[in-house]
């Protein structure tokens, strides 16, 4: 996280558990988006032009960026914006200087793109941001003649460097001319497929398809296709970029729906493939998700997004699936709704038609690799272990970094007893994670499993589960699975009660899951099934 020093009669509240503030330049330069702030002038400008906002709404922002990723409580704003001997309306005041620094920067409190409003506690920064490196420009002007003409004699680099920029530039305006043509390029594998009998390419249409509408500017549609190549990567550090470019296809086009639908897939990831938490990003996947669709409903990308958020995070079954079949009428070749729409189908334990569901995904996208690591998962809740685990094995082969792969493998091998290679997988995926806690989990297992075998291990597994979860960093899900493993079923659904009451994440999952399956028979268990809205599992 980025922390930047603050002029010195401004006052800076310290994070909690910050041992050190890096100290920057008092000129620093803060970049998000189209904007940046100057903390030595105390301006705010947008593509390079100043933006109007007073000197209270810049503190707020200052304040913000300075804690980014973390809640800044109103009290802590009061502290920072106002000085102790002074008496106002704090509230007001506070709620006053948000909503003219989200006027700024054309933000919105319903769908933030920058500040989000956390509820009864306060506001936090959610968008990228960086800080450039300082240029000297004489340097800079002779590294660019320097890389046009580098074997010339200097008063000859300078001829050349005047007769080629004109040359460059205007080349590279004809190039950024045709944005209609490279969408056309862009989102040629999503469009449908013209059959013989009733379409040609002449008659398509991207408003009866499906298909995203063009962006208003060639940059918002760049930002966005650079933030779908990140966003397919699927790595802590790609998604990263991906929220990053999507945010700023946003900023030059608030109005442009794909950017939207981009931002909410980033968030449904997220709390996957990083350590932020469900209850952080599924909200902001339903707004982003939402906008979308209020901005196209006729986007088949941004039902799908709508559909997925719906289910996985809000555990809405009527709108998911009316919004799963919504995404797929308008676009039948849309193969990232019918690879979402087979995860949802499995959860209801509709099995036969998942499997079909993403076999359709992988005949649309034969390459993805994502298709492929959940038809293994999917084959695993079906019971057919062994085809998941070969699949799982090409996919970890092709892709040795690969997340899903070595997650899923792990999972498999702990409920089929396969604890060497449970052991092994675990630690490459806490390792590509990044997760220190997770890693201290594995290690500890490992050993346990070293000197004492399978049930020292499990016994280790849960001891050190039990730990994170007391600091409130581990699911109470992932607690009950390890505890039905073992066969404490009455703990396990301690557990799973906790979970439901707490919307952990994969609750909703509960009857596919087969760490679970030996509590299928319990009336508690049951229970849970109907609160969701699952369909019941057959008698006993």
């Amino acid at each position: 996280m980025v922390r930047l020093s603050l002029p010195p009669d401004w006052q800076l509240i310290p994070s909690m558990g910050s041992t050190s503030v890096p100290k920057l330049a008092s000129a620093a330069v803060v970049r998000f988006g189209v904007f940046e702030a100057d903390l030595s002038s105390r301006e705010l400008r947008k593509n390079g032009v100043r933006v109007r906002i007073q000197d209270l709404p810049f503190r707020a922002l200052i304040l913000l960026i300075n804690r980014t990723g973390e809640v800044v409580t109103r009290e802590e704003f009061r502290q920072a914006l106002w000085p102790d001997d002074i008496f106002v309306d704090f509230d007001r005041g506070i709620s006053s200087a948000v909503k003219r620094l989200r006027d700024a920067l054309g933000d919105s409190p319903d769908n933030p793109i920058f500040v989000e409003t956390v509820e009864r506690r306060g506001y936090r920064w959610i968008a990228p941001m960086h800080i450039p490196e300082p240029v000297n420009p004489d340097r800079a002007e002779v590294k660019s003649a320097e890389a046009f003409a580098p074997d010339l004699p200097k008063p000859w680099r300078r001829w050349i460097l005047l007769i080629a920029l004109p040359v460059v530039a205007a080349l590279l305006a004809l190039w950024m001319a045709r944005p209609v043509a490279r969408w056309t390029k862009a989102s040629a594998k999503t469009r449908p497929l013209a059959s013989s009998s009733n379409s040609s390419p002449s008659s398509y249409n991207p408003a009866n398809t499906g298909l995203p509408r063009a962006a208003a500017n060639h940059e918002a549609e760049d930002f966005y296709l650079k933030g779908r190549f990140y966003w397919n990567k699927r790595t802590p550090e790609s998604l990263d970029k991906a929220v990053d470019a999507f945010t700023q296809s946003i900023v030059h086009d608030p109005n442009y729906a794909p950017a939207y639908v981009g931002l909410a897939d980033c968030y449904n990831l997220l709390r996957e493939y990083t350590l932020m938490p469900a209850s952080e990003a599924y909200p902001r996947a339903f707004a982003a998700a939402k906008k979308a669709v209020e901005l196209d409903d006729k986007s088949s990308e941004a039902h799908a997004s709508l559909a997925f958020v719906s289910f996985f995070g809000m555990w809405d079954v009527a709108t998911a699936d009316r919004e799963f079949r919504r995404a797929i009428e308008l676009n039948p070749n849309n193969g990232l709704a019918h690879h979402w729409y087979a995860t949802y189908l499995i959860c209801l334990r509709r099995d036969r038609e998942s499997l079909a569901e993403i076999e359709r995904a992988r005949s649309l996208d034969p390459s993805s690799s994502s298709i492929l690591a959940d038809k293994s998962i999917l084959l695993a809740e079906t019971g057919r272990h062994q085809e998941a685990i070969a699949l799982l094995k090409q996919l970890e082969e092709n892709e040795p970094n690969s997340v899903s792969a070595h997650r899923y493998l792990k999972y498999i091998y702990l409920n089929d007893g396969q604890y060497r290679d449970y052991l092994a997988e675990s630690l490459k995926e806490a390792d590509l994670m990044h997760d220190s806690a997770a890693l201290t989990v594995a290690e500890a297992t490992a050993k346990a499993f070293a000197t004492g075998g399978a049930r020292p291990m499990l016994e280790t597994l849960l001891r050190e589960q039990k730990k994170l979860y007391e600091r409130g960093t581990f699911s109470p899900y992932k607690l009950a699975e390890t505890c039905a493993m073992i066969g404490n079923k009455e703990e396990a659904l301690q557990y799973l009660k906790v979970a439901y009451e707490n919307r952990s994440d994969g609750v909703i999952d509960i009857e596919a899951n087969f760490a679970l399956q030996s509590l299928h028979n319990e009336p508690a268990f049951r229970q849970v099934i109907d609160k969701l809205g699952l369909p019941p599992l057959p008698p006993s």
